[in-house]
C-alpha cells in the first residue's frame, strides 16, 4: 500500500510537511498523555491506599492443606505482622504436657536485636517483624507518585524529551513494585532476596522465644504470604556441602543448642535407621546463628492476601499503561526499535 499526495508537491516542500504533521501529532500526544498521567496517578493512589498501614488490619489463615502440620493465622497491618498463632507438628518439637502439637505466638513486638527493624526504630531496642519488600513497594509506589507528580507540575509537559525521560523513570519504579509483590526483588547488598539463613528473625518476638532448633521465616511470594518453618539439627564437621561462608567460623569447643529428641536417639541406638528428611534442603548446610545446621524438616504455607491480590492487579494494568505511553511517545519521536 502507497500513499501519495495530490496535487504531487516537491521533495522540499513534502518534507516540510511530513515535519508539521509529525509536530502536530506530537503536541496532541503529548497533551493526551497528561490525562493518561492523571488516570496513572489515581491508580497509584489506589495502590498506597491498599498498602497502608490502617488498623485492624488483613487477619490471613497460615494452615498446612491436607494436613495438620501448621495451623493458625497471622494478622497483618502495613508491613508490619502484629499478631500470629500456630499449632504445630513437626520433627524435634515436643508439644507441652497435655497437648497434642507444638503451641508458638507471634506477640509481633520484641527487644532482641535480630527482627527487621523499621527506619524510624533503627535507635530503639524494640524490635518488630517487618516484611521488608512491603517496605520496598511503598517506597516505590511513593516514587511513583512523585515522577507523575513532577510530569504534570514542576516541568515542562510541552517538552518531549522530558516526558520521555520521566515515562522510563515511571517504568522502572513500576516494574519493580510489581517484581517486589511477586517475590523477586533484588537485595543490593548481596545480589539476592534475603534468605532464612542470613535473616533469622528475632527469637524474642514470640511467647515463649523461638526455640533454636526452630526456623521462622516470612516473606512475599506472589501477593501472598508465605511461611517457611524448619526445625534444624547440627551439621556434621566436614563432608557437606555449604550453603553459606560468608559468616566466620566460630570456636570449635562450642556447644550446640540442637537438642536431638530422646526418641530418637532411643531408636538410632537400638539400631533404627536415622529418618531421611524428603525436602529440597535435605543435603545442604547451612550457616544459621553462628552454627552449621542442616534442615530436619522444611513446611512452606502460603496464604492469599486480598489487598496486595488488588495492589499487584493495579500495578500490573498499570505497568502496561505506562509502557503503552511510553511506546507511543518513543515512535512519534522517530526512537522506536
Amino acid at each position: 500500500m502507497s500513499t501519495s499526495v495530490y496535487p504531487a508537491l516537491a521533495a522540499d516542500q513534502l518534507r516540510q510537511e511530513e515535519d508539521r504533521c509529525l509536530a502536530r501529532e506530537l503536541d496532541w500526544l503529548l497533551d493526551s498523555l497528561q490525562e493518561t498521567l492523571g488516570s496513572v496517578r489515581a491508580g497509584l493512589a489506589d495502590c498506597a491506599s491498599l498498602l497502608a498501614a490502617d488498623e485492624p488490619g488483613s487477619t490471613l489463615v497460615l494452615s498446612s492443606p491436607r494436613s495438620d502440620h501448621v495451623k493458625g493465622f497471622v494478622r497483618r497491618v502495613g508491613p508490619r505482622v502484629v499478631r500470629g498463632e500456630m499449632q504445630l507438628r513437626m520433627q524435634g518439637l515436643a508439644p507441652a504436657k497435655g497437648h497434642s502439637s507444638f503451641r508458638l505466638v507471634l506477640v509481633g513486638t520484641g527487644t532482641g536485636t535480630g527482627a527487621t527493624r523499621s527506619p524510624s526504630q533503627s535507635q530503639s531496642t524494640t524490635s518488630v517483624l517487618v516484611l521488608g519488600q512491603l517496605l520496598d513497594v511503598r517506597r516505590l509506589v511513593g516514587q511513583a507518585r512523585d515522577v507523575v507528580d513532577v510530569s504534570s507540575w514542576a516541568g515542562d509537559p510541552t517538552n518531549a524529551s522530558f516526558i520521555a525521560g520521566q515515562l522510563r523513570l515511571l517504568a522502572e519504579h513500576v516494574h519493580d513494585a510489581c517484581e517486589a509483590l511477586r517475590g523477586r526483588d533484588r537485595d543490593r547488598d548481596r545480589g539476592q532476596r534475603p534468605t532464612w539463613w542470613h535473616d533469622p528473625v528475632d527469637a524474642s518476638l514470640f511467647e515463649p522465644p523461638l526455640p533454636d532448633h526452630l526456623s521462622f521465616h516470612l516473606a512475599v511470594a506472589d501477593a501472598a504470604l508465605a511461611l517457611e518453618l524448619r526445625t534444624l539439627e547440627p551439621a556434621p564437621a566436614v563432608g557437606a556441602p555449604h550453603a553459606d561462608r560468608s559468616s566466620s567460623s566460630s570456636s570449635s569447643s562450642r556447644t550446640t543448642a540442637f537438642a536431638v529428641p530422646l526418641r530418637e536417639r532411643l531408636a538410632v541406638a537400638l539400631g533404627a535407621a536415622a529418618p531421611r528428611p524428603e525436602h529440597d534442603e535435605r543435603d545442604r548446610v547451612f550457616r544459621y546463628r553462628g552454627q552449621d545446621v542442616r534442615v530436619k524438616e522444611k513446611i512452606t504455607v502460603e496464604s492469599q492476601d486480598p489487598s496486595l491480590m488488588a495492589a499487584m492487579a493495579k500495578l500490573a494494568a498499570l505497568e502496561h499503561t505506562v509502557a503503552a505511553a511510553k511506546k507511543a511517545l518513543d515512535t512519534v519521536m522517530g526512537k522506536d526499535e
